[in-house]
């Protein structure tokens, strides 16, 4: 093939991939599903995408999501899903005018040029964090307007690929050497004793550590998460709001698969998924738990009974915004009411699990003091057997030393993690070590 019909051939490939990462973009910008749940429908539909096709897109339609105020404002009202993806090619990835040769038309390349040359006012400070007005104005009640900025930057970023080391069945300097035995660029996290941070995104999926249960993929703070809650062998062990149990998971392994560590949840199919987890993981002390709600009579059981338990409240999610940019765009004031009002019950139904002298952990993975501080001081006031506890001063001793304060709180930009808030609650009757 000469050198003009590889080009023809490589240009028409070009376009195509332009093509169907509008088609993504314009579903993802419906905001009707999450961007991950959208993205995988997409692809389902378009099997005949490569890897490095679906990952271009993926990584692209991310990109404008977490920058979509500052693409709006580049290219103007009623700005199509094209135009925005060609704006962040020519402003964001710095694309020339030569790699737009052949995918676009001469109309827009004209617009392109307008747009790269394009010099915007300095805007809001909510056009300038790429937030909606309502969530800046919230987070303005915690941060001035430099620490606003600085936090909203950081969460534009992606995030790195975090695992975490399964202790019953390797350390974390075997999976280390492991992995860059297989020529995977990773390196110890700076606080969390079992984590490891990719330095690149490979699949996992079929690597010998994860096939094997020795690695997850869990996020270094979530991963602190588990050790606030700091369970022993042998004891009896909650995780409220399990989930799919990535800290289930981890709370097993810090058992040793001794006691009883049951998982509660709500979703039947999230529950499901932990199931085949367990056994991957070498667990025998998981005992899933289905609930109707968090009021279900078959807690009663549980009563009084649990040494340790952790709630991993529902919440906004908006401290996972380098992970899910686009909860920023369809979470609003209103869902955050509800969701704390659920919270406050929540916590409510899992202290009755706590034995004297036992330890309650409240998380979550919000940034918004109608979440975390507010939920926290509400159930101390009408709770007076329950007090707080340093979640730094236990980190320390275990000897982590991340400057998290009395209640925990984990930013991108401090902790190089997602967006965490913890308390350590603990019921006074008797001290918990």
């Amino acid at each position: 093939m000469n050198k003009a019909r590889k080009s023809d051939v490589a240009a028409r490939a070009a376009g195509d991939l332009l093509a169907c990462s509008t088609a993504a973009l314009d579903r993802v910008l419906e905001f009707e599903y999450p961007a991950d749940a959208a993205l995988s429908r997409y692809f389902r539909e378009h099997r005949a995408l490569g890897r490095r096709d679906r990952a271009f897109i993926a990584e692209t339609v991310y990109a404008i999501v977490r920058r979509l105020r500052w693409l709006r404002r580049l290219s103007g009202p009623g700005a199509t899903p094209r135009r925005l993806l060609l704006a962040w090619l020519a402003r964001g990835e710095g694309w020339a005018m030569r790699q737009f040769d052949g995918l676009a038309s001469e109309e827009e390349r004209n617009w392109i040029e307008t747009v790269k040359a394009l010099e915007l006012d300095e805007g809001s400070l909510a056009e300038r964090a790429d937030l909606p007005d309502w969530l800046c104005e919230r987070l303005l009640a915690t941060y001035d307007e430099a620490g606003l900025l600085r936090l909203a930057h950081s969460l534009n970023r992606p995030a790195p690929l975090d695992l975490r080391v399964n202790i019953l069945k390797s350390g974390r300097d075997a999976a280390l050497a492991h992995l860059r035995g297989d020529g995977i660029a990773a390196e110890a996290c700076p606080w969390s004793p079992h984590g490891i941070r990719l330095v690149d995104k490979p699949a996992l999926q079929g690597h010998a550590l994860f096939v094997d249960g020795i690695v997850e993929v869990q996020d270094e703070g979530s991963q602190l998460l588990g050790f606030l809650v700091q369970p022993k062998r042998g004891e009896m062990v909650v995780d409220f709001c399990a989930g799919a149990g990535g800290k289930t998971l981890q709370l097993g392994a810090m058992m040793r698969s001794s006691g009883r560590l049951y998982a509660l949840d709500v979703s039947e199919k999230r529950l499901a998924k932990l199931r085949p987890r367990m056994a991957r993981a070498g667990l025998s002390n998981v005992h899933p738990m289905l609930l109707a709600h968090e009021g279900d009579s078959r807690l009663k059981r549980l009563a009084g009974k649990a040494d340790r338990v952790l709630v991993d409240a529902p919440c906004s999610g908006l401290g996972t915004l380098r992970r899910n940019p686009d909860i920023k765009w369809r979470q609003t004031p209103a869902a955050i009411a509800e969701m704390a009002a659920r919270q406050q019950s929540i916590l409510g139904a899992a202290a009755r699990l706590v034995r004297p002298g036992g330890r309650l952990v409240y998380a979550t993975c919000s940034l918004l003091g109608e979440e975390n501080d507010n939920i926290v001081d509400a159930f101390l006031a009408s709770r007076p057997e329950f007090i707080l506890q340093s979640a730094e001063d236990i980190l320390a001793r275990q000897g982590i030393a991340p400057e998290t304060g009395e209640r925990l709180r984990l930013l991108p930009f401090r902790h190089g993690t997602d967006g965490f808030f913890a308390a350590v609650l603990a019921r006074a009757d008797a001290p918990v070590e």
